[in-house]
């Protein structure tokens, strides 16, 4: 069985986006070199990518051409390079064709059919998108968190999390800190608790 990771750029107040479409490409973030290369080499590791139709457009829309672009250093033309190859499902009720090895879910059985799909996967599915990773975590199919924090509140923006308001308990499985005051902290989704409970 596969692994549900959800892995975001956040805010210290865990926002992903400080205006609407910035999709996580915001000037608050702090990636570089160091930061970008162990994002490469996880992302290398999955079996699967699946992403919310915002955010996969935006990909979509950057990394096959960035594989080329003799301007961009040789780390940001390699994730180009893994992005494009990998196996990708794109959740979306309104999109019926996708290029780049994208298989398309959607209809009112799509968290019905992830979870199919991670019981037929082996190793980590990455999830992205806020309103795909709520979903997967109200349906408790999502497992775990990779949260990338850069040092910086802003103060509003859009959640990690679309509408999200039971308290959840984690466990820290490992974490790293890079340059720039960037820390990566990975999670383990445990038990979800009813409201008030402690």
């Amino acid at each position: 069985m596969g692994r549900f990771v959800y892995s975001m750029n956040v805010s210290l107040d865990l926002r992903i986006e400080q205006v609407p479409g910035d999709n996580g490409a915001g000037e608050w973030l702090r990636i570089h070199e160091e930061m970008h290369r162990a994002a490469n080499a996880l992302t290398r590791e999955l079996a699967l990518i699946v992403h919310g139709r915002v955010i996969y457009e935006t990909m979509e829309e950057y990394w096959p051409r960035a594989r080329e672009d003799a301007s961009l250093p040789d780390y940001m033309r390699e994730y180009g390079e893994i992005w494009t190859a990998k196996l990708k499902v794109l959740v979306t009720r309104t999109r019926h064709t996708a290029d780049h090895n994208t298989r398309i879910i959607g209809g009112d059985d799509a968290i019905e059919q992830l979870a199919a799909l991670r019981a037929g996967t082996d190793g980590i599915i990455s999830v992205g998108g806020a309103t795909l990773a709520t979903q997967l975590l109200r349906a408790g199919l999502l497992d775990e968190l990779m949260l990338w924090t850069h040092p910086t509140i802003l103060g509003f923006g859009r959640p990690l999390f679309d509408d999200y308001d039971l308290p959840i308990d984690l466990d820290l499985i490992e974490w790293h800190s890079f340059k720039q005051g960037v820390t990566m902290h990975h999670y383990a989704i445990g038990g979800m608790k009813e409201a008030g409970s402690c």
